[in-house]
């Protein structure tokens, strides 16, 4: 059960990102503003994918390995 909650989460994790980077969304950050040099919008893009991939990474570490027999494991749930 927890291999599924785990790409459960993983799904979320993914929808999250498509949904922090679609136009609209990106727009609202396109402002004449920079930080340090730096446009506020390279920063929001930038930070999202920094946080997905620190997220995925996360997420990828506490998978358990896949069995190598399927029948296996659903004997053991």
């Amino acid at each position: 059960m927890e291999r599924r909650k785990l790409i459960a989460s993983m799904l979320v994790l993914t929808v999250f990102g498509t949904v922090l980077l679609v136009p609209p969304l990106v727009y609202v950050f396109n402002q004449p503003i920079s930080h340090s040099g730096i446009p506020q919008i390279v920063i929001y893009l930038f930070g999202v994918w920094l946080l997905l991939i620190l997220g995925t990474a996360a997420l990828a570490r506490q998978l358990p390995d896949e069995p190598a027999d399927p029948a296996a494991e659903r004997e053991t749930d």
